[in-house]
């Protein structure tokens, strides 16, 4: 178009009038098909190019599935994704032999970071525990509760309020402990109890001493003579261990008996010559004392007893605790007994009593007599030696008797159990207590 007013060119004149001539004739309706199928033949002629030879192919019919068969579930399931080749993209050709392409995964979002878990503090593990015997506990507390009162002249005296200790050779296991009485614990007073493990020599030879020694609670020097004793008799039985061992082994009864009674009566000859010293008599300076000789030899199961005094030794054989202390016979007899399994158990008194020096002078006291006994072990045998603090009671309180029997019937304990065991504490029984036991393998 054109503005208004302006001149048009030659050219587009003759084309206006040519489109608007007025006397051309009507060119009237084509000759040519123009129906639908017509134009799309029409079209697809000018797209693909005509083919005078096409035909269409046969059409194949595929019957549906009923919607209700487990066919059709599966004929509606999506298909596959097609895998595409590596090394090309989709829209290309393919050449050459394709491969599966593979894509790396996205980065997995880590998981969020768990709590932290709550400290769980392990329960600490279970502490032997002090029993009693009964239905209440004593009166005394099972802890010490003051300490026995020293001097500048009294440090070198000074005994610990507990000995433990503990050994195994051969085929058997020892275990022993002294403790000072609740009695004592309380008032302050020191342990009158000695307590004495020592070995001689060596290898199968070697000769084990346990000695245990005790005084009366009203002696005013019982525990030094205690103390002394115990020293004085490891001293002799150093001196005299090869020997001793060998006897031992050799099963010489005989020898034994007359020889330890001997080494007895210089220890306690010892203990009176020490009282006059201090200027007391001899029955405030003296003490039992009872002790074990085992030998090292594991082929050698004879356990030796010697000794003086009050004191116990007590045998577990098939749950059943055995008294091995007989009844003493009268001053100045002689006994040889049996105990109820035939042991032989010689007691050797030999004690004379001089007349008095003037008319009318009591004579002295008769010396305690002198034990021995040697015994065979048997296997599963558990053997215990105890001063009268642990003795008493265990005469006179079958419960603790039972309660011992039960807690050893398995075997050694370890020796803070064994410690807890000695202290079971008994109403009326407040010693203190001191005791080794063998468990015979």
């Amino acid at each position: 178009m054109s503005q208004q007013g302006e001149k048009p060119a030659a050219q587009e004149d003759h084309w206006w009038r040519r489109l608007y001539d007025e006397t051309a004739p009507d060119t009237g309706p084509g000759s040519a098909a123009d129906s639908l199928d017509d134009r799309f033949d029409s079209v697809s002629d000018a797209v693909t190019g005509p083919d005078a030879g096409r035909s269409d192919p046969p059409v194949a019919v595929v019957p549906l599935p009923d919607p209700r068969s487990p066919e059709a579930d599966r004929a509606m399931k999506p298909p596959l994704p097609r895998t595409v080749p590596a090394g090309r993209a989709p829209w290309e050709p393919p050449a050459g032999p394709s491969r599966p392409q593979t894509f790396a995964a996205p980065p997995a979002t880590p998981p969020p970071p768990e709590p932290p878990a709550t400290a769980v503090t392990p329960e600490p593990p279970a502490r032997p525990v002090v029993g009693h015997i009964g239905d209440r506990p004593p009166t005394y507390d099972a802890d010490p509760a003051a300490l026995p009162e020293s001097g500048p002249d009294d440090i070198d005296g000074l005994v610990p309020d507990t000995v433990l200790d503990g050994a195994r050779y051969g085929t058997y296991t020892l275990r022993a402990a002294s403790v000072r009485g609740d009695s004592a614990r309380f008032r302050g007073e020191p342990r009158r109890d000695a307590l004495l493990t020592a070995r001689f020599g060596t290898g199968d030879s070697a000769l084990v001493l346990v000695a245990v020694a005790g005084g009366a609670r009203d002696a005013g020097q019982a525990r030094l003579a205690a103390v002394d004793a115990c020293r004085w008799i490891g001293g002799a039985v150093a001196r005299s261990h090869a020997r001793l061992s060998d006897d031992i082994r050799e099963g010489r009864r005989g020898d034994l008996r007359s020889g330890l009674h001997r080494l007895t009566d210089r220890t306690c000859g010892r203990l009176r010559a020490r009282a006059a010293e201090l200027g007391l008599e001899a029955s405030a300076y003296s003490t039992g004392l009872r002790c074990l000789l085992l030998s090292a030899d594991p082929e050698c199961r004879t356990r030796v007893f010697f000794g003086v005094g009050p004191g116990g030794l007590f045998r577990l054989r098939d749950g059943v605790w055995q008294d091995l202390d007989p009844v003493l016979p009268p001053a100045g007899g002689v006994a040889g007994e049996q105990s109820p399994d035939g042991d032989r158990l010689t007691m050797d008194l030999q004690i004379t009593t001089a007349h008095a020096p003037y008319a009318g002078s009591a004579p002295p006291p008769p010396a305690e007599p002198f034990r021995f006994r040697a015994s065979v072990a048997r296997p599963g045998d558990t053997l215990l030696l105890c001063g009268s603090g642990l003795a008493e009671p265990m005469r006179g309180e079958p419960e603790l008797a039972a309660e011992l029997a039960r807690r050893w019937a398995g075997g050694p304990p370890g020796l803070p159990a064994y410690l807890a065991d000695t202290q079971l504490r008994t109403r009326g029984y407040a010693d203190d207590r001191t005791g080794a036991a063998v468990w015979e393998a």
